[in-house]
């Protein structure tokens, strides 16, 4: 982790200005944006990119709930509430009750070469952005 998790962090950093070229991204978070990493030893990884400290402090939040949520579920944000609603899974099946499930995209399950998990969240852009960042900097950041 302590080699790959800097990688993820500088690749994020890299791909920041090419999304905020898009006004349905750079829209939301005004260029606050946030990471969470959970790796498969509860060992939390964080990164907060942006200069407004209180929404900075906000859109980390909305990171972590997302990294926590894979993290107890494995299941992608969205995609569980989902499961949950239509009672695929019971609502507390895994420690979360509907008031606390986060419904936005952003949070999903990395694989990393070795087989590891990392259970991440990102926020700050539209939540298919959220993902794709994510997706596109472990891309970059294993790349040898």
């Amino acid at each position: 982790m302590s080699a790959i998790i800097p990688k993820l962090f500088t690749a994020i950093e890299n791909l920041i200005p090419e999304y905020m070229q898009n006004p349905l991204d750079s829209n939301i978070g005004n260029g606050n944006l946030a990471v969470c990493i959970i790796d498969e030893q509860g060992t939390v990884h964080g990164k907060m990119f942006g200069s407004n400290n209180p929404r900075l402090r906000n859109i980390f939040k909305v990171a972590w709930t997302k990294a926590s949520q894979v993290w107890l579920t494995g299941v992608n944000t969205g995609e569980y509430e989902r499961m949950v609603f239509n009672k695929e899974v019971e609502e507390n099946g895994n420690g979360i009750e509907a008031p606390d499930l986060i419904g936005w995209q952003g949070g999903q399950q990395l694989l990393l070469e070795n087989g590891e998990k990392l259970s991440v969240g990102f926020s700050g852009f539209r939540g298919v952005t959220d993902i794709e960042i994510m997706v596109r900097a472990l891309q970059h950041a294993q790349q040898k």
